[in-house]
């Protein structure tokens, strides 16, 4: 996508405003899936420039594209283009001088992705600096400059990559094909756990072999050694020492034990020569202690920062900032948020004593600051609309802020973030496209739960809505529980493709939702369905009281995850909605704590083990509820999917067809937790709004 000055500027002016609900024509899924898609930004240590990868969707994967773009975070110049091949670039980030640029991907004649770096100023190709046989991902330069860190996973007892190089060709001469354990976890979202490790390597900015920071310490050969579990994977959050002798980063040594206790991950430095790792945090038992993550350095190098997450007897905690002095590690004042909020991202300012981060409040993600040494962080301003993500800090300049913003109306575009309040766009990648369609703007309200809790909800016009009409209503129920409906533009579950031209899209944060503080989040342990679900039902009470627009007797409901579990559970509670959707939902939650890649959280959500049959296990078990299944309901799962395990929708389904009940099941092979291939969305979404057409025209039951 090339942006010519013109169009840039006029494209600008639209994006620095709310797109507002105007006349324009509805959101197709074709609009919704090719709208670019933006990595999170890298900013130069000055502050001066910002690198982001911009990603051209395609519903044919070979078609699909994704290139390194560099926005000047000034007011003056214009995006440009860095890279033009369909090989997909990833994770760039600056050099300390800010004139080169690492990032990694697959060029051609690589079998696997490898650091590559790009001179800014002088222009031309860039250079491969990495040739290792197990790849290369998250680089980033040493303080001087001279040295690239980045991470890879290798075989367990390896020293170097020939010796990679010797076990990948033993194990695929093999005749047989087995996984073999001994241990809990086996398998992690939408792929089986092997013995290979994640491991720090150091490399010379100029080429050369590579240095494996941790092979043969005691660390790695600990049986829980691991890095931090990703929904794509796994990593090791990993940063320079300021002084560039050290490494510090954040790993486990208890994964292990994840079937029947709490794990926690440390801080902890390596040379950067390799050599053995210290910890630097927990006092070294198995028992699970807060978890650290995601170190950073204040350009003072006299102050480190990590995200903590403390442990007790919730299984939500919110996550706060540990500060400690550098090199002595003396623990400091921990930075909460307002209401017990967590943090979600955090920078150090130029001036090594402010801390910026964001924070899920009341449908928004939103900025907040305090000083180190503060016990408590303030919003840096209000906002109304939308959410700030992958926010990053210039540690050479004061005051520069960049991240992505993007809301329910306004694609994601990376900005400059105003210290002050507001943000000024950066670039234009989605703002033109978005300004031709219908997208009328959420609505937030609120009610006071029966229970006296106090609810946050959204609410979703169509598409030409027309108010002396009636609509009928879709109760759209978000999974986790721990996270929140956002002001967000949505791929997945997006409330305006959903809403269409005919139905009005419901969007409730019940308890166990994020963003409304700790003790509401927690709220949902000991009752994970029925409490949530009739908050549910209320908001769909309220909505129907307070807007004269919805039709109360056209209601169906459902969701996906957390949010099919709900929906699960409405299927055996009442008989209120004309239809269902229940993706990747659980029945029975006795075999989903036996299948998942997950479980302990399960029985501390429960109230203890499963063979107990006690507490929520008996009493809040949607298959036990079967007697009461009436309602249409369309089910849908991905084969790969292992958090919610197919086993779980075909018991789901046995039960449905045993009583009668009409449904339709779509099981996508090649798909995990989520619908992700292009064509495969557009025919969820297809089928959705098929059956949501359907029950919707039915005569009342």
């Amino acid at each position: 996508m090339r942006l010519f000055r013109p169009a840039l500027a006029a494209a600008l002016a639209l994006a620095a405003t709310t797109l507002a609900h105007a006349a324009g024509r509805p959101i197709t899924h074709e609009d919704l899936w090719t709208f670019t898609r933006l990595s999170a930004p890298a900013l130069s240590p000055d502050g001066r420039l910002a690198a982001v990868v911009a990603t051209q969707p395609a519903y044919d994967p070979a078609e699909q594209s994704a290139d390194l773009w560099l926005l000047p975070t000034g007011r003056d110049g214009e995006p440009r283009q860095l890279t033009f091949s369909r090989a997909a670039e990833a994770a760039p980030s600056f050099s300390p001088d800010g004139s080169q640029l690492a990032f990694t991907v697959q060029r051609e004649g690589d079998s696997v992705p490898q650091v590559y770096v790009l001179d800014l100023r002088q222009g031309g190709e860039p250079r491969r600096v990495t040739s290792i046989s197990t790849g290369a991902r998250t680089p980033q330069f040493s303080p001087d400059g001279t040295r690239i860190l980045f991470v890879s996973t290798v075989f367990p007892g390896t020293m170097n990559d020939a010796d990679n190089v010797r076990i990948a060709a033993e194990r695929k001469a093999r005749k047989d094909n087995v996984r073999i354990y001994t241990g809990f976890p086996i398998r992690n979202w939408d792929r089986w756990l092997d013995d290979r490790q994640q491991r720090l390597f150091v490399v010379p900015t100029g080429g050369g072999e590579a240095k494996d920071l941790l092979a043969g310490s005691e660390l790695v050969k600990q049986p829980g050694f691991g890095g931090r579990f990703t929904d794509t994977g796994e990593e090791i959050d990993a940063t320079w020492t300021p002084d560039g002798k050290n490494v510090v980063f954040a790993a486990t040594v208890n994964r292990h034990r994840a079937a029947f206790a709490n794990t926690h991950t440390d801080l902890y430095r390596v040379p950067a020569g390799g050599g053995e790792a210290t910890r630097l945090t927990g006092d070294g038992t198995l028992a699970a202690q807060d978890s650290f993550g995601r170190p950073q350095f204040s350009a003072d190098g006299r102050g480190l920062v990590a995200q903590v997450t403390p442990r007790g007897e919730k299984v939500y905690q919110p996550t706060h900032l540990a500060t400690f002095a550098w090199p002595a590690m003396t623990r400091g004042t921990t930075v909460a948020l307002p209401n017990d909020l967590a943090v979600s991202s955090f920078g150090i300012d130029a001036d090594s004593r402010t801390l910026w981060m964001t924070a899920e409040e009341d449908g928004h993600e939103k900025v907040f600051t305090a000083r180190i040494g503060d016990a408590l962080a303030r919003r840096a301003f209000d906002m109304d609309r939308g959410v700030y993500t992958g926010l990053q800090v210039a540690d050479g300049a004061r005051g520069v802020l960049v991240a992505n913003f993007d809301s329910a109306v306004n694609p994601p575009e990376v900005v400059r973030i105003e210290p002050r309040g507001g943000h000024r766009a950066l670039t234009a990648f989605n703002s033109g496209k978005a300004a031709t369609l219908d997208l009328p703007p959420v609505e937030h309200f609120w009610f006071e739960s029966e229970r006296g809790a106090r609810i946050h909800n959204m609410l979703v016009r169509p598409a030409g809505f027309d108010p002396s009409k009636e609509y009928p209503l879709f109760v759209l129920i978000h999974g986790g529980p721990h996270i929140m409906w956002r002001d967000t533009f949505f791929v997945r579950w997006n409330y305006h493709l959903i809403a269409g031209t005919d139905r009005v899209v419901l969007l409730t944060n019940y308890t166990g939702s994020t963003g409304f503080g700790a003790a509401f989040a927690q709220g949902i342990q000991g009752d994970p369905f029925e409490g949530p679900a009739n908050e549910i039902n209320q908001a769909a009470d309220v909505a129907i009281e307070r807007f004269g627009f919805i039709d109360g007797n056209r209601q169906c409901a459902g969701g996906a995850s957390y949010g099919g579990h709900l929906a699960n559970w409405l299927q055996g509670t009442t008989t209120r909605y004309r239809c269902l959707v229940s993706h990747a939902g659980l029945v029975n939650a006795e075999s989903q704590w036996g299948s998942s890649d997950s479980i302990y959280h399960r029985e501390v959500n429960a109230g203890g083990p499963v063979w107990e049959r006690g507490g929520a296990w008996v009493t809040q078990n949607p298959m036990l509820k079967a007697a009461n299944f009436k309602t249409p309901v369309l089910v849908t799962i991905g084969e790969l999917d292992y958090r919610v395990p197919l086993n779980n929708v075909i018991e789901y389904w046995s039960l449905l067809q045993r009583q009668q009940v009409e449904s339709r099941l779509l099981v996508f092979p090649n798909e995990n937790h989520w619908i992700l291939g292009g064509e495969n969305s557009r025919t969820f979404y297809r089928e959705l709004e098929s059956w949501l057409d359907r029950w919707e025209a039915a005569p009342a039951r």
